[in-house]
């Protein structure tokens, strides 16, 4: 049965937070919601798309069923709510060299039902630049280091996301990671100087109206939201892991490669997983190698507590704004929140 999308709690546009990035995607406020592999499913996208911001399906690693099904949700009650319009999707790119299968049928869709934007995010996107460019979809690229920035552009990226490496799951390890308050800056003004024309959205650290007023002030045309939305009454988060993030603070998180060893994900570097930093992660953070050559037991360990629900074993996936989490509402509800303070700051 499709879960039903909250009517948000105002309708109003927000002049003082018009952007180029609302301007562009038609949106009421300048907010991209992250595509966070099961987490950012057909309902929250479409809660999200419904409140006015832009809602990116998690296709993640790509794995055809769950897009189909979720992407296909999203519409559904876009539609229901007149904002299919604002539905797009994002996958993880270095899954994609491995099997495309999901990103094919999405491109296979009729023109009607094509994501409004698609982002790609950890590899190289100019492999599938030109079927993108074909089917007239807008490429979303993150990034979290200004040197990846030139290869974006060649693959045609209108919009490009500065990620910090205070954001949840997967970013840039600790040796090579951007702060957001440092990175979005630079970006801008590189931007403004090479490619004025691209758009650019702050990640990492965004969880209410102050972050998104200082993301714009900063240089950027909007936020993509994670964490926040991630903590969100329509996100597939298991609801053990939402309450362990709300008893939480930003102090509890951690980035490292223990989880992508114990879920049996084998990414590249220089990315690792940012999460709490639950029992089982701290007894093995400091034994990185120990754990990469006998995995075993600790697999077990964490393949019985998601089993359970038990998450001092399995995963949380937040980042540092964590400690702003402290409720789990409607989508619709925290993006109103997030409008109304940005814009009370911005007039101020």
């Amino acid at each position: 049965m499709n879960t039903p999308v909250p009517t948000p709690p105002s309708n109003r546009s927000h002049g003082a937070l018009s952007t180029r990035f609302s301007q562009r995607f038609g949106l009421r406020l300048p907010v991209a919601l992250a595509p966070m592999a099961l987490a950012s499913g057909g309902a929250l996208s479409a809660a999200c798309a419904q409140a006015g911001a832009l809602g990116l399906v998690g296709g993640g690693y790509g794995d055809l069923d769950w897009t189909r099904r979720e992407y296909t949700l999203a519409r559904q009650l876009g539609a229901a709510a007149q904002a299919e319009a604002r539905i797009g999707c994002g996958f993880i790119t270095w899954k994609l060299d491995q099997d495309a299968s999901a990103l094919d049928w999405l491109l296979d869709q009729a023109d009607e039902a094509l994501p409004r934007a698609l982002m790609l995010s950890f590899g190289d996107p100019r492999p599938y630049a030109a079927r993108l460019q074909a089917r007239r979809i807008p490429l979303i690229c993150q990034v979290q280091r200004l040197e990846q920035v030139p290869q974006a552009l060649e693959a045609g990226a209108e919009i490009i996301v500065a990620q910090g490496a205070e954001a949840g799951g997967h970013g840039m390890n600790s040796l090579n990671g951007r702060a957001t308050f440092t990175l979005v800056p630079e970006l801008a003004d590189w931007l403004a100087a090479h490619a004025p024309a691209t758009l650019l959205l702050a990640a990492g650290g965004v969880a209410d109206g102050r972050g998104l007023a200082a993301a714009l002030a900063l240089g950027a045309d909007g936020a993509l939201v994670g964490s926040r939305l991630w903590a969100s009454a329509e996100s597939l988060a298991p609801a053990g892991a939402k309450a362990q993030a709300q008893a939480s603070t930003g102090d509890g998180t951690a980035r490292s490669e223990v989880f992508d060893i114990l879920r049996r994900k084998n990414w590249p570097a220089p990315y690792d997983f940012r999460a709490l930093r639950n029992p089982l992660h701290r007894q093995w953070e400091s034994r990185i190698e120990a754990l990469r050559a006998a995995p075993e037991a600790a697999r077990a360990a964490y393949d019985q507590g998601v089993a359970a629900g038990d998450f001092n074993a399995a995963h949380a996936t937040v980042g540092e704004a964590v400690g702003l989490i402290h409720d789990c509402p409607p989508a619709a509800e925290l993006l109103q929140r997030m409008a109304e303070q940005a814009q009370m700051l911005r007039k101020a």
